[in-house]
């Protein structure tokens, strides 16, 4: 019975080891424009949120940070009532050249350490690094190793934004530093590609790129949260045409039903591409066993009542599969 009594832990062990714990709570986080924190909007629905990156907070050329963030405040504080986590979002999708000078080994602890201050000054709980494309060099790993000493050091959260698209650029070391992190598992394709139409988020993605960072990666369902859309991409009727972006708010309020599909054909002959509420709920069960949690680009971008894919992926996370 001992024997076997071990036998039995040690198969326990095993399996949390690949499989997110069933009493750790479900992420759920958005990226909010920290523009709009600022001037405080008050269209956050905290209690289905557990996260909130505020996007962007990135220094100048020299490594400060001069933006005036005194009304930053009162929205922190709404957060931290609901118990949510607020964290600066640094670097994001367009290219930001100035890192590559301020994460040199002469520039990297002055930036780090005025980083730091703005995290501290502003009682926020963290960072997200959301580097991306050509601003992921080869100082990236020194960046998030001295980053994430100097968060931890103060009880502090790091986490990151990654894609299949940068794997090669990500390594091993640096991973592994994030508390955990954001998978975007979106923009295989966009109006920069009007030659290659079609969707640029499907539930397929989303396996492929969990399975690639979980599986080839190592890094633990517990760390991992997956990246979907609030937004959708119309392309056509030629070729040559002009691809479109449109959130998703936009596009169930422009064509009734389209919060069941996947995907719509407008009146002029685009076809939008985008994830309606089936298909977030789908994920959002992916997400339960393959992840810990939902990631959202971003929360300004969805629908009302019952609409609201933000308020689906909640049900869904509280429905046993």
């Amino acid at each position: 019975m001992k024997l076997f009594f071990r036998f039995a832990v040690l198969l326990s062990f095993l399996g949390s080891a690949v499989q997110a714990q069933p009493g750790e709570p479900f992420r759920v986080v958005g990226y909010y424009s920290l523009a709009s924190a600022l001037a405080g909007e008050d269209d956050v629905a905290f209690k289905y949120v557990t996260h909130v990156n505020l996007w962007f907070l990135n220094p100048d050329s020299v490594g400060n940070f001069t933006r005036d963030l005194g009304a930053l405040g009162g929205f922190v504080e709404r957060a931290h009532k609901k118990q949510v986590k607020v964290l600066f979002a640094i670097g994001g999708g367009t290219r930001q050249p100035q890192y590559h000078r301020l994460l040199q080994d002469d520039k990297r602890s002055a930036l780090i350490q005025n980083l730091v201050a703005e995290v501290e000054k502003y009682h926020v709980d963290g960072v997200d690094v959301d580097l991306e494309g050509t601003d992921i060099d080869g100082n990236y790993e020194n960046f998030v190793v001295e980053l994430a000493q100097a968060l931890h050091a103060r009880q502090k959260l790091i986490t990151a934004a990654i894609a299949v698209y940068y794997k090669d650029q990500f390594t091993d070391k640096a991973l592994a530093q994030y508390d955990f992190v954001n998978v975007m598992s979106y923009d295989r394709t966009g109006p920069w590609r009007p030659d290659k139409p079609g969707p640029h988020a499907t539930y397929a993605h989303a396996v492929e790129d969990l399975d690639y960072f979980g599986i080839e990666r190592k890094i633990a369902p517990q760390r991992m949260n997956l990246g979907v859309p609030f937004y959708g991409y119309g392309y056509g009727p030629e070729l040559t045409s002009r691809a479109t972006s449109k959130t998703y708010k936009e596009i169930v309020a422009a064509f009734p039903g389209a919060e069941n599909v996947d995907e719509w054909r407008m009146p002029d002959g685009h076809i939008l591409y985008y994830n309606g509420i089936p298909t977030m709920r789908l994920k959002t069960q992916l997400a339960r066993t393959k992840a810990s949690g939902i990631m959202i680009w971003e929360l300004r971008g969805d629908s009302k009542g019952k609409k609201s894919l933000l308020k689906n992926i909640h049900r869904a996370s509280k429905t046993k599969s």
